[in-house]
């Protein structure tokens, strides 16, 4: 039996459009650009309020973000919670929202995406994120592959994997990081060994998220000598032989998402499917996670938003002392700090966003930048909702503990803050 939070009870236009995409007359995802934002025009869900996530949004990119609340709130809020305690992932409702283009936001349209910028991206990541953390971090890590093979893939490559990707017929993984390479990534030692027209990869993936119920796997090999140069990137199907998957990891959040060791065993992969060229995996790499670095920072910014909110009515409505607890001044000053934190980090994000999507020289630190302040800070918002909420607050009936535990780990993947720190102090001192 679970608690329903009154902000999550939202209906609007989006069931209608997916009654009408479920019955096969409407494809959200094949429709004109100007018929889709039209269709997902809506009212806000905060208007005239210093942390509403329109300021400062372009009418297109409201209505984008419109379309990702309206999904996060119909399909994701009111499941939440179930599936983090079932550990159910949720293929068919991820499926779904291939039906809106979120399987190829970043992806060529002539592959069936909407070739979105990343500041885009980034406002309808953080939308998911009110619904679910978890949900909506795959959906980030299955556009960065899907995006990686239609930047750096042959038009063989594109052709046969995004339609599917960014339909999401297909599900996929990112393999980068090994049992005994974490941050140090250039130290991977996952081989693959070029025989003829194939490789044989051998070796072992750690923390891949969705292994073992995704479809395709960018698996980041060693067909050279040590160090990056040495680092190349492989497209492998799931079903082919020689992939074996660990046990699924117990983890504190993220638990609707399956995490685990993909093992390697005598695996042949043609060359056709060398992503890049050899020895460029290491650079494919970084360039994924640097979008990366700016979607996880956003799922941060969705889940600091929904706590925010979530406490701004519990603060309201719960009475200590014959009083709102939002009468108490120490309260109120709390409130202003965590709105604070969530307007920086998200003026923050976007603008890193944006230097990404202009190719500026400082866009790598900036995307470190960003993912370190708003990983970091807002964990403290979420905390701090958590806190206030009081014992109300560490029961998982209530939905801010979740959101808690799920965004903890974004301090952790796509880089660890310390490495963030690195990369910012690196283009620091380049400069002297």
């Amino acid at each position: 039996m679970f608690c329903l939070h009154y902000s999550y009870i939202y209906l609007d236009l989006h069931l209608i459009i997916s009654l009408l995409a479920d019955t096969g007359m409407f494809c959200l995802r094949r429709c004109p650009r100007s018929s889709l934002l039209k269709l997902l025009s809506k009212s806000r869900s905060i208007s005239s309020s210093c942390i509403d996530p329109n300021l400062g949004l372009t009418t297109d990119e409201i209505e984008y973000r419109d379309a990702a609340l309206n999904f996060a709130k119909t399909e994701l809020a009111p499941n939440m919670q179930t599936w983090d305690l079932t550990e159910e992932f949720p293929v068919e409702t991820i499926k779904r929202s291939a039906e809106l283009g979120f399987g190829g936001l970043f992806v060529s349209p002539d592959y069936g995406g909407l070739s979105l910028p990343r500041h885009d991206g980034s406002v309808i990541f953080e939308a998911l994120s009110q619904g679910c953390v978890t949900t909506a971090s795959y959906i980030t890590i299955h556009n960065m592959v899907n995006a990686m093979i239609d930047t750096f893939g042959t038009e063989a490559q594109r052709e046969k994997y995004c339609p599917d990707l960014s339909s999401m017929e297909k599900l996929a993984s990112y393999c980068l990081t090994e049992p005994g390479s974490g941050s140090d990534a250039a130290a991977l030692v996952t081989s693959a060994r070029k025989e003829g027209s194939k490789y044989i990869v051998n070796g072992s993936k750690a923390f891949i998220s969705g292994a073992g119920a995704t479809d395709l796997l960018v698996v980041m090999t060693r067909t050279g000598g040590k160090g990056p140069k040495g680092v190349s990137a492989l497209i492998i199907d799931t079903d082919t032989p020689g992939i074996s998957y660990g046990q699924k990891e117990k983890k504190i959040g993220w638990n609707n998402q399956p995490t685990c060791v993909v093992n390697f065993d005598d695996v042949e992969v043609p060359c056709d499917n060398l992503l890049g060229s050899e020895g460029q995996g290491f650079n494919l790499a970084m360039h994924g996670l640097n979008g990366g670095r700016i979607n996880i920072a956003s799922c941060s910014l969705g889940a600091a938003q929904q706590c925010l909110e979530d406490v701004l009515h519990y603060t309201n409505d719960r009475k200590a002392f014959n009083q709102p607890l939002n009468a108490n001044q120490h309260v109120q000053f709390k409130l202003a700090e965590m709105a604070t934190e969530l307007t920086t980090a998200r003026l923050m994000v976007r603008q890193a966003a944006k230097s990404l999507d202009a190719k500026e020289p400082n866009a790598v630190a900036l995307c470190a930048m960003c993912k370190l302040y708003a990983t970091e800070r807002l964990f403290k918002v979420c905390d701090d909702a958590l806190q206030l909420h009081g014992g109300y607050g560490y029961l998982k009936s209530y939905p801010v503990q979740q959101f808690w535990r799920d965004s903890r780990v974004h301090r952790i993947l796509e880089g660890t803050s310390e490495v963030m720190h690195m990369l910012v102090a690196r283009d620091l001192l380049k400069h002297l």
